[in-house]
């Protein structure tokens, strides 16, 4: 049996991304009895059925589900050795790929990335918005270099701490409990609870600290959205439970509060997270570094005192 071709896998793994041998033609820039012919190959020189034909669209076999995750993370390393070598080439030049949440792009990278773009215009920055548990996964897999995510569950990964987060309730002015200084999760058992759906990090702190306290919370509402959160929070639909890198620029009718737990900020740190497995090109090296000194003078949350007061990890 021949070994495969790198672009054979470079095709199998754009084939299965796309659904169909058309569309991954188009985004493969190649034509379509070509890429058909590459797969063909492909299959005959590791002597296994990759995809079954369902109408016009291709679904993986088992034998191609388990090495597509393989050729992802063969590409992935001869990527990392190609991006290795051009920085030896050229400096200061290369593709830098960053994951964050939604909220952190909206609030830090938009004012980052711009000044990193006028020192190194050659650096080709490519970003993606995903969830947590989602960012982890592309560090695990190759597909990003730094990801921006609360400092919890990462063991195996390199990190940087940039900036700290807490839980913070947030409610109209009116609402009984906005003159509270903080909130423990016991003074939300009978309020309506807005927030984020389960998984998402904010919620498993929320759901952690109602099971330690042996609390039932009550949620009124579940959106992946923070600004429909505020919103309803603003309209005295209930009590919305964030972190407080998601407030953004909240509106005036709001009064934010943070939740503590035994008289601490129920909180954790959002740091940059990598593989140390993996190559860093040093434009990533240099990324970090000019995030890391923005966010030390200024990141989301900073004007409250109880986020200032979360504890730096070790």
């Amino acid at each position: 049996m021949s070994a495969p071709e790198l672009r054979h896998f470079r095709s199998f793994v754009g084939v299965a991304d796309a659904g169909t041998v058309s569309r991954a033609a188009q985004r493969l820039h190649m034509s379509q009895p070509a890429l058909s012919r590459q797969i063909a190959d492909l299959e005959r020189e590791l002597g296994v059925r990759l995809f079954d034909r369902v109408g016009r669209r291709l679904s993986l076999t088992r034998h191609g589900e388990e090495l597509l995750a393989r050729g992802r993370r063969l590409l992935s390393e001869m990527d990392a050795i190609q991006e290795r070598a051009q920085s030896f080439a050229s400096g200061a030049a290369g593709v830098l790929r960053i994951g964050a949440t939604a909220q952190v792009i909206e609030t830090t990278l938009s004012q980052v990335l711009p000044r990193y773009r006028r020192l190194y215009p050659n650096v080709d920055v490519q970003v993606v918005e995903d969830g947590a548990k989602g960012l982890i996964a592309r560090v695990r897999d190759g597909e990003a270099h730094i990801v921006i995510v609360a400092l919890r569950r990462t063991e195996g990964f390199a990190s940087r701490a940039l900036f700290p987060l807490c839980a913070v309730a947030v409610m109209a002015h009116g609402h009984r409990l906005a003159r509270a200084h903080s909130l423990s999760v016991a003074d939300l058992s009978n309020e309506p609870i807005l927030t984020l759906p389960a998984g998402l990090q904010i919620r498993d702190v929320l759901d952690e600290a109602a099971a330690a306290a042996g609390i039932h919370l009550r949620i009124a509402f579940e959106s992946r959205t923070p600004h429909s959160l505020l919103a309803l929070a603003s309209a005295g639909h209930g009590v919305g439970i964030l972190w407080s890198s998601m407030l953004g620029m909240e509106a005036p009718t709001l009064r934010v509060t943070g939740l503590v737990r035994d008289g601490r900020p129920l909180g954790s740190w959002s740091g940059a997270v990598w593989d140390p497995r993996r190559h860093m090109p040093a434009h990533a090296e240099i990324f970090l570094d000019l995030l890391a000194r923005h966010t030390a003078r200024r990141y989301p949350g900073h004007r409250l005192k109880v986020t200032r007061e979360v504890p730096r990890p070790r």
